[in-house]
This record gives C-alpha cells, structure tokens and sequence, in this order.
C-alpha cells in the first residue's frame, strides 16, 4: 500500500513539474511556474517520505494536523473549484449600456493570448449590441509597453470597431481597480457588463457586488485548454487571498 501511494505522489510530483516546465516555456510574464515547481517537490518529498518510513517516525499528534490541513485545504479547493466552474458558461444580457473589459498582459506584439480572448468577445458582443460602449481597464505594468488600456483599444479599432464607442481606463493595477476606476465613466443606474476569462468571471462578480454595484452581469470568454489547469489552481488561490482579505477588510489596499 506505501508503495502505491508513494508512487502516485511521485507520478503528481513528476506531472506537476513538467507542466511547469511547460508554462515556463510559454513566457507568460508571470512566475506562476514556480509555484508547479513547489506542488513537484512537495508531492516527491511526500512520496519519499512514505515510501521511506519516514511518515511512520512523526507523531501521532503531528501526522494528525497534518492529514487535518490536508482536508481542509482540499474541501477548500472542492468547493471554490465548483464555484468558478458554475461561472463558465454564463447567459449574456443583450443590450447592455456598457461593457467593461477586464485587463490582461500585453506585448509589443500585441495582446497576450488570454486578453486576445476578451477582445474578441467584446468584439463579438459590441457587433451583436451596436448602441453599447466598451471600456477597457488597465494600467501599464513593468513588464508591458504601454498601458494595458492602450493596447486594447488599438487590437479594437484594428479589428474595425469605431475609437467613439471606446473608453480608455489606464490607472487600474487589480480586478478591483479595473471595476472601481472603470465606474468613474459610466452613468447611475447603467446596465454593465464584465467581460473577461470563463475562469475569472465568478470572482470579478464577486468584486463588483462587494463594491454594492448594481445591475452588472458576466460575459464569459474563452480561454486555452492548455492553460485551463493553471488558471484554475491560480484562480484558486487568488480567491482564498481575496477571501481573506475581506474578513480582514484589506481589500481595498493591495493587488488582487
């Protein structure tokens, strides 16, 4: 039986490592592979550690915490996994007065894949809805050319869409601040859409209502099946940091 267990850890541990590999690969602008590097070495030191008899040396007290953080953190997972997975696929409400479109990395080749996403759906919903205006919402990070804001609203108007029917929100540095600034520019009692990753929109709505912003609804783009795994686990654990956050009411003084 240790045999068994110790060599699924070690296949996870092997897994997790290579799909960080892989996402290191991508050059995504972010370091989220390492954190597929810290699961690998967990799930291989677990995996020794109980092929070893070292498990069987710690004390019952010790293993009891232990197996109890465990549980804990996989309900956890279970039940904020289910949560964005019912976000997914969401009904769109046509007509709205305005849409905001959420910012991702851009490049000087242009927008990364994930925001590409976003734009094309904003793209798609404007063509379906011709009297609504977009706003894309994004500062400029240290890793980008220019302002996220900037960088969506010229992949736009290439694309064809009229610069009238667009609003540039080049502050904002989180989810929240996109939502927040974005605000600034629209009308009382507007009709909103978020647009931004099927992963993302269930904690996007989340922000919003917790900003007591009425009438606002998700529109769901698509994202890579090649990077669905790590978004979702860091989607994860961006909701438990917002979670908390808001228990300790610091949502509104850092990056989420």
């Amino acid at each position: 039986m240790k045999s068994i267990i110790a060599g699924i850890l070690g296949v996870l541990g092997i897994l997790c490592f290579l799909y960080g590999i892989m996402i290191q690969a991508t050059r995504s602008g972010t370091k989220f592979f390492l954190v597929w590097f810290g699961m690998a070495f967990v799930f291989l030191m677990m995996g020794i550690g109980i092929y070893c008899g070292i498990w069987d040396k710690i004390p019952m007290v010790a293993r009891g915490i232990i197996l109890l953080i465990f549980a804990l953190g996989m309900t956890s997972f279970i039940i904020v996994e289910g949560c964005i997975i019912s976000s997914l696929a969401t009904e769109e409400k046509e007509n709205l007065d305005y849409i905001i479109v959420l910012g991702a990395q851009v490049k000087e080749s242009g927008p990364s894949i994930v925001l590409k996403y976003r734009l094309d759906k904003a793209l798609e919903y404007m063509n379906e809805n011709p009297k609504t205006i977009c706003i894309v919402s994004g500062g400029q990070g240290y890793n980008e050319p220019y302002s996220e804001a900037e960088g969506m609203a010229k992949y736009l108007i290439e694309q064809g869409m009229s610069s009238d029917r667009i609003i540039k929100e080049d502050k904002s540095k989180t989810t929240e601040q996109n939502i927040a600034n974005s605000m600034k520019y629209i009308k009382k009692k507007a009709t909103i859409g978020l647009v931004t990753n099927n992963f993302h929109v269930y904690r996007a709505l989340q922000i919003a209502k917790n900003q007591r912003i009425e009438n606002i609804y998700g529109i769901a783009a698509d994202s890579s099946a090649f990077y669905m795994p790590n978004n979702m686990f860091r989607e994860y654990l961006a909701e438990m940091k917002y979670q908390v956050r808001k228990v300790l009411h610091l949502n509104h003084r850092g990056a989420i």
